[in-house]
């Protein structure tokens, strides 16, 4: 049984190939493209992973897509209706694209499957759909080597869900707690690296490097003002220092006001304050994700930790988690963002095939 996997239409698209269970091959878009973060149809990918497997297109049982478009649309629906006439301008920049194509995703899978893969497959047939914090743990649970574990995925956000907290055991993985959007670690942490100058969904591996330059002096600011933290980990944001829900930035003035200054100029030279607040967020993240993880420890029992999402790219806050020695054993999925979390989200369809 041959099962395909991919990701595509918002940032870093891939494909991956199964096996019977087996990973035979992986590939993101941009690495054939040469246009970091290609969020395009995957087909130079596909056409790898095929040509690695040395088979056919008529040989895939299945190709997964690693999220739900219905699902995102309806949270985008409601979030304009919930902060209504507030973000109306936002609103009438985004729905040309999502009633163009983004809602109508399985018909423009299917022309490029024909159009670019094979025309004489009947795709609509072996065509599924995962949702994508659910593609994210499995990527993260199933290529592990436990036969059980806790399973954290923290990222910007999915249909609805921004962080999940679930148990896998054999072939099936359970999701016991979910945080939904707009509470999101992973937009927080873009927020600051929008403020802070660099580009969302690209630049926060920046914001990582800076911090150790920096001193955390915001960090209790940002605990006070734009975040409640429990003691479990899980978290709510005063959304009233965002705009990333309605609005066309990530942060709004009174977030301006709060940390003194408009948001950094990109290219510009940083300062010590840029440092300082990569500093803080970094240090803020670092305690989210340790609690989180004691969190789900006490809750489970569980002795081993999977990690995925665009947040466990975050290697300096995985040190720290590492050294907390919250459980015995943790794997990180090695592309933790939405290339692995899309592609490798095809091991969900095999899991239940397997059932």
């Amino acid at each position: 049984m041959y099962i395909i996997g991919f990701s595509a239409y918002y940032h870093d698209s891939a494909a991956c190939l199964l096996k019977n269970g087996e990973l035979i091959c992986a590939a993101q878009e941009e690495r054939f493209t040469r246009k970091k973060h290609d969020s395009n149809f995957p087909i130079h990918a596909i056409k790898y992973c095929l040509d690695e497997a040395k088979i056919d297109s008529n040989k895939i049982e299945n190709i997964v897509f690693y999220e739900k478009p219905f699902l995102k649309f309806e949270r985008l629906i409601e979030t304009y209706l919930s902060y209504a006439p507030i973000g109306f301008s936002s609103f009438a920049k985004a729905m040309p694209l999502w009633i163009k194509e983004k809602l109508f995703l399985k018909s423009l899978i299917l022309k490029q499957l024909k159009s670019k893969v094979d025309s004489n497959i009947d795709w609509n047939r072996k065509l599924l759909f995962s949702e994508h914090h659910l593609s994210h743990a499995a990527s993260a649970f199933y290529p592990s080597p436990f036969k059980r574990a806790a399973i954290l995925t923290i990222d910007g956000v999915g249909e609805w869900t921004t962080t999940s907290l679930a148990v896998g055991k054999g072939s099936k993985i359970n999701v016991i707690k979910e945080i939904h959007f707009p509470h999101s670690l992973g937009l927080l942490y873009s927020a600051f690296t929008y403020y802070i100058g660099f580009k969302v969904n690209s630049g926060e591996y920046k914001i990582m490097g800076l911090a150790p330059y920096g001193v955390p002096r915001y960090a209790d600011l940002i605990r006070k003002k734009i975040i409640n933290i429990s003691e479990d980990g899980s978290f709510q944001l005063d959304m009233s220092y965002f705009k990333f829900a309605t609005g066309l930035t990530m942060t709004s003035n009174k977030f301006n006001t709060l940390f003194e200054g408009k948001p950094r100029k990109p290219e510009t030279n940083l300062t010590q304050r840029d440092m300082d607040l990569a500093a803080s967020i970094q240090k803020v993240t670092e305690e989210i994700i340790v609690k989180l993880a004691k969190g789900i420890a006490k809750d489970t029992g569980e002795k081993n930790l999977c990690l995925a999402g665009g947040v466990a790219l975050n290697c300096v806050a995985n040190g720290i988690l590492h050294r907390e020695n919250i459980f015995e054993n943790i794997w990180i999925q090695p592309a933790a963002g939405d290339a692995g979390g899309g592609s490798w989200g095809s091991f969900i369809c095999l899991a239940y095939s397997f059932k």
